[in-house]
């Protein structure tokens, strides 16, 4: 497998150890988290007792060699707008958060890894699930 951007729920079940993800990624040669999936895990951790603990975790991800982070900008902010409107269209909302994920997946050619079933609503979105 060449490469995957991950959402968010990816990798906290990597971090709890869940093999089949942990397989998966190992696998991969390239690892994509984007800066909407950051501000999420960041805001959890906020909640969690262990922010600390699991900012240390974080780092030692993102100083992966194999681990890119990918950020929003006005090209990403044209995939949102095309995917918001198609979702409309056939009026299957999903997560904001979530719209955003996609967004970068389709501006990089990236199949998104994600256990979201809402992400088949997105058409044309490469998921591996």
């Amino acid at each position: 497998m060449n490469e995957l951007l991950i959402d968010t729920n990816i990798y906290t079940h990597a971090m709890k150890g869940d093999p089949e993800i942990i397989s998966i990624l190992q696998r991969c040669h390239k690892i994509g988290i984007c800066s909407v999936s950051m501000g999420e895990l960041l805001s959890g951790f906020k909640g969690s007792g262990n922010e600390k603990k699991r900012k240390e975790e974080l780092n030692q991800f993102l100083d992966s060699p194999r681990v890119y982070l990918y950020s929003i900008d006005e090209n990403t902010a044209e995939f949102y707008s095309v995917i918001l409107n198609e979702l409309k269209k056939l009026g299957k909302p999903i997560p904001t958060g979530d719209i955003w994920i996609a967004s970068v997946a389709f501006q990089y050619g990236i199949k998104l890894f994600t256990r979201d079933t809402h992400f088949s609503d997105i058409p044309g979105l490469l998921v591996l699930s």
